[in-house]
């Protein structure tokens, strides 16, 4: 697996208008807008750092993975995601190394990137996505 780098830090919102005032107004990030992705009942904000990106996280529904990582743990950050050059093969590299996966397949995300979680109990605790933008 080729892990090209750190593509983005997720950090769960109770909403992206007020979440995005620290980002933006404090630290002088530039917001680009939202995205909703209604499959996994969450819109998304990126604002861009360097090569990376901070992604805003606001659940659309009360039963949305956001909405219940924010009961459980409050706002804050939730995964970190890599980019990796082929998101098919880097799957199945950690399937062959048995790391337990959330997704065995990619799927679509935000901006259209094929996007795949490990599970956390494989990873110290962390959400990991990773993603493949072309």
């Amino acid at each position: 697996m080729k892990i090209l780098k750190i593509d983005h830090l997720g950090i769960a919102v109770n909403s992206i208008d007020e979440g995005k005032n620290f980002w933006t107004d404090v630290l002088g990030l530039e917001f680009e807008g939202t995205d909703t992705v209604e499959e996994q009942k969450v819109t998304t904000a990126f604002l861009p750092v360097g090569e990376s990106e901070v992604e805003l996280l606001e659940s659309t529904a009360p039963d949305g993975p956001i909405a219940k990582f924010i009961e459980k743990r409050g706002e804050g950050f939730q995964h970190v995601a890599f980019r990796v050059e082929n998101i098919e093969e880097a799957l199945q590299e950690l399937k062959d190394k048995r790391i337990r996966l959330i997704d065995e397949k990619p799927r679509i995300g935000a901006g259209g990137a094929k996007i795949a979680f490990l599970h956390p109990k494989a990873t110290n605790g962390i959400l990991v996505e990773l993603c493949q933008r072309d």
